[in-house]
């Protein structure tokens, strides 16, 4: 008997590889992390992998925008903002930061899955 297994870092409303209807929770899923005029284009939403992939790079580029505004805070908001309102936005940066992490980790290994790989339960 095969077990449906999804990795640790899975995304909670992705059914797990070959659970039925998983690709169309994928799907919705993946739509939701990108931006709306992605559902516009009929080759993401036909092809479900191509979707991925753009998922894949839309969020890298979110992380690319978090660590630049992470690096410049200081700088840029010295002369428009308090000392304390710009720690709070560095923190604010940070926590945005760690959580495209997890975001990223989650769409590769829906990418990965809609490309074949499967997964098995460790003991």
């Amino acid at each position: 008997m095969n077990r449906l297994v999804a990795p640790p870092g899975w995304p909670d409303s992705v059914r797990p590889p070959d659970a039925p209807r998983w690709e169309l929770t994928a799907e919705a899923w993946l739509l939701d992390l990108c931006p709306p005029e992605f559902r516009t284009y009929p080759t993401l939403r036909r092809h479900i992998v191509v979707l991925a992939r753009f998922a894949v790079l839309h969020v890298e580029a979110c992380q690319a925008a978090c660590r630049r505004g992470l690096s410049e805070a200081r700088s840029e908001l010295r002369e428009v903002a308090p000392p304390d309102i710009i720690e709070a936005a560095v923190e604010t940066w940070l926590t945005e930061d760690a959580r495209l992490s997890a975001v990223r980790r989650e769409v590769g290994l829906v990418e990965d899955a809609l490309r074949g790989t499967r997964y098995r339960a460790r003991l």
